[in-house]
């Protein structure tokens, strides 16, 4: 829909595909820097954002991966322009009425964490009905967090925990950090709650409050490039910066 700046073609980037990690998180970074550098609207960053998520899910799902988390909608994000704001709640509905078919297609699954109580009555129409679509698919997980924050995800769970003492059912002295892990709104991801990497576009180096409590041991991988331009081989070197990292998990290197 919107022309892009031909640029050289990508390198093409070799992976292990027996180390691929089975959950990857993504922060989609840079859609406004995008549209700007291009001198179009912001929103116009986000309509192309949109279809490199399309591009990306398949990608990773033709990898193998498991569990493809994205940051979609942020706690944060009511801050910005109505406008803006008003676009993005309409994104969900434009992607899902397009791209259910493919997803069905790809055998991938569609499943959403955050709190989409707060979403336009029509937004949360369309995620519902996606994750209806696509509840027999048994492929990938993409997983979408709306309307969703690290901070606030770890306060409803610690709000469970606490009504389950008050009323019995647990003893204080019994929480563990599965207790936790099974509070969070990512538990329904599991065996693949964690992400093993964590990739964030545009060159920003902060998680901006997501999944804090997943993260602990996700290997990072920031990476220059905006997210509209972000494809499949780009997937390929952020996997492949991850196998050349050796997880420690708060351990020794193997001699």
């Amino acid at each position: 829909m919107f022309s892009q700046n031909k640029t050289a073609e990508k390198p093409q980037f070799q992976i292990n595909m027996e180390k691929i990690p089975h959950h990857i998180a993504i922060i989609m970074d840079g859609n406004g820097r995008w549209a700007q550098a291009r001198h179009l609207p912001r929103v116009a960053g986000h309509q192309q954002g949109m279809e490199t998520v399309k591009k990306v899910t398949i990608a990773a799902s033709d990898l193998g991966v498991k569990v493809l988390s994205l940051y979609a909608f942020s706690t944060e994000n009511w801050k910005r322009p109505a406008q803006e704001v008003n676009f993005l709640m309409d994104l969900p509905i434009r992607f899902f009425n397009k791209f259910v078919p493919d997803l069905v297609k790809h055998n991938v699954k569609v499943s959403v964490m955050g709190d989409i109580s707060k979403l336009p009555a029509k937004t949360q129409v369309a995620v519902q009905d996606a994750i209806q679509d696509t509840a027999d698919c048994t492929g990938m997980i993409l997983n979408f967090a709306l309307n969703y924050g690290g901070r606030d995800e770890i306060k409803r769970a610690t709000q469970e925990i606490a009504k389950e003492i008050s009323t019995g059912q647990l003893n204080p002295d019994e929480i563990t950090e599965d207790t936790l892990d099974q509070h969070m709104m990512s538990a329904k991801l599991a065996p693949y709650s964690d992400p093993e990497l964590l990739i964030r576009t545009s060159g920003e180096q902060r998680l901006s409050n997501f999944m804090l409590w997943q993260v602990a041991y996700s290997e990072f991988v920031f990476m220059d490039e905006h997210w509209p331009d972000f494809d499949g081989e780009s997937l390929k070197k952020a996997i492949s910066i991850f196998q050349h990292r050796h997880r420690r998990f708060g351990g020794l290197k193997n001699k």
